[in-house]
């Protein structure tokens, strides 16, 4: 099996999981659930396709993956509750499997492309991210990549490196995808953080008494 399969199978159950996970969180039925988890497992491979101009409607050839995905999300459903409980613990570790998969899987689909740098590591970011910001934002939370904890940083890195070309043979992209899944999981046991800045505002009764007399 050819490694880009291999990924797109890993990022596939991870992610189709995962979504139908949130999903039963929120309280959705099962049309629902089903519907969160196939667009997390296939939403940033959309976004990334019509970036780098690949006609939307190859998702339709994935049939074999499609099928992966719908399994998936009725094995989650059929879970014992103590099961699904469990993965709230390891809720971060299935999405640093499914964003080192779908970041190192999009990376070499915009480099058998010849696509250039910077398009390898938007295409290896967006597959990786995407699916879970469509996923949190129909589950009506703020999407992961935008909190505190690093997580779109690995999938444009890994990006780079395939742009690189540092990765050529299977088992350095398969190392690569190793190295991704845990210096993710690295951020969120050290909760490293980007920087940042907020602009603090004042209350009403702070303003009305900072008014001019």
């Amino acid at each position: 099996m050819h490694v880009f399969e291999l990924l797109s199978i890993i990022g596939t159950v991870a992610f189709a999981m995962s979504g139908a996970f949130v999903a039963m969180e929120e309280e959705y039925d099962i049309l629902g659930i089903m519907v969160l988890g196939l667009v997390t497992a296939f939403g940033g491979g959309v976004v990334r396709n019509v970036l780098i101009g690949v006609p939307v409607t190859t998702l339709w050839s994935q049939g074999d993956l499609i099928m992966l995905a719908i399994v998936s999300v009725c094995v989650a459903f059929v879970l014992p509750m103590a099961w699904i409980k469990h993965w709230k613990r390891t809720e971060a570790f299935f999405d640093a499997i499914g964003l080192s998969a779908f970041a190192v899987q999009g990376g070499i689909y915009a480099t058998q492309m010849n696509h250039p740098l910077i398009a390898v590591i938007v295409a290896a970011a967006l597959t990786g991210i995407g699916g879970g910001v469509i996923r949190d934002l129909l589950a009506g939370r703020k999407p992961l990549v935008l909190r505190d904890e690093i997580y779109a940083v690995w999938a444009m890195a890994a990006g780079a490196v395939i742009g690189l070309g540092v990765t050529q043979k299977t088992w350095q992209l398969l190392t690569l995808f190793v190295v991704v899944v845990l210096f993710r999981m690295l951020s969120v046991h050290y909760k490293w953080r980007l920087p940042r800045r907020s602009i603090g505002t004042s209350s009403p009764m702070n303003t009305e008494k900072n008014l001019p007399l």
